[in-house]
């Protein structure tokens, strides 16, 4: 079993978090979030009603950087130590989607 080094475990890291951050927060995955935790496609947050079959401990656990960013980084860890180069290589791409949306909340006007 091998230990990251610092810069593998910052890239490792990046990358978690961003996962994490696609997977609990994004547009893009809000339907898959809507249908694990049985909003339904349709759904409106103001106004509406929540749905009987809501999984609300499900959101939570989503939701949770702590929870499900366990979960994330042990997947990126597990991945790392099956195939070390690959995974990195995959690691740079996600660490470095961070950048984009960190330069748009510093720099912009609000």
């Amino acid at each position: 079993m091998n230990v990251p080094n610092w810069y593998e475990l910052l890239l490792l890291g990046a990358a978690s978090f961003r996962v994490w951050r696609l997977l609990a927060e994004d547009d893009i995955t809000n339907k898959a979030r809507r249908y694990v935790t049985r909003l339904g496609p349709d759904w409106q947050k103001e106004g509406d009603p929540i749905p009987n079959g809501y999984r609300f401990q499900v959101m939570q656990f989503i939701l949770c950087p702590w929870c499900l960013g366990f979960w994330v980084t042990l997947a990126w860890w597990g991945a790392w130590q099956a195939w070390g180069h690959g995974t990195l290589v995959v690691a740079a791409v996600a660490a470095l989607s961070l950048f984009a949306p960190l330069l748009e909340r510093v720099l912009s006007d609000e």
